[in-house]
């Protein structure tokens, strides 16, 4: 399949998912009714009100925080590793893991379905959202020792610029206050992290 067609798809599958959601919403307000009372909403502002680009965001997002959980995992399975990247490691699973569980359940507020994001193909590096391609992840599972610890910094501070461009477009075009929130969140220690990986660059022998 073609990558014009892959993305045409995923566009049409998300603008339906938002047109639905959107018929349910009521008047001025935005708020959802006739919610899954099984699906219980992280914040009362997660289902206040919401537009195209904070799907577009969470849905993007999800499996970009996946892939650096995976990233991570992948590190530290490994020995030899330089224990301030191991530590990094450990600290980008810890923020980002939960962050995928609270976006998961904004959509199941929002009433758009969670397999449009876990199912957003064409998101590699050519894209502009940093993502790894499958051959990145495999030279990565592969690598071992230092050339592990500068193959994950390096592979990092790419997935994090492609975050905070992620990042920085919701914040100009979304509406969630939650989703704006975690946006704002996701530049600044981002960003602190792109530091320290760079530094970590030249001190990691």
């Amino acid at each position: 399949m073609s990558t014009l067609r892959t993305t045409f798809i995923v566009t049409a599958a998300l603008a339906t998912a938002v047109t639905l959601a959107a018929c349910s919403s009521t008047g001025s307000g935005g708020s959802m009714t006739g919610a899954n009372p099984s699906s219980t909403p992280t914040s009362t502002s997660a289902t206040d009100s919401f537009n195209a680009a904070d799907v577009t965001f969470v849905t993007g997002m999800i499996p970009h925080h996946t892939q650096a959980v995976a990233m991570s995992d992948t590190l530290l399975k490994k020995t030899g590793i330089d224990p301030s990247v191991a530590a990094l490691a450990v600290k980008i699973k810890g923020e980002q893991a939960p962050e995928i569980t609270k976006m998961t359940g904004w959509l199941r507020s929002w009433k758009v379905p969670t397999s449009t994001a876990s199912s957003m193909p064409g998101m590699d590096m050519g894209t502009g959202t940093g993502m790894m391609s499958d051959a990145d992840m495999s030279t990565l599972d592969s690598a071992s020792g230092l050339t592990a610890s500068k193959l994950f910094l390096t592979q990092m501070i790419q997935h994090h610029e492609g975050a905070i461009g992620m990042a920085t477009t919701e914040n100009k075009v979304g509406k969630n206050s939650d989703a704006l929130t975690l946006a704002t969140g996701i530049i600044s220690s981002q960003s602190a992290e792109i530091s320290t990986m760079k530094k970590l660059l030249t001190t990691v022998k």
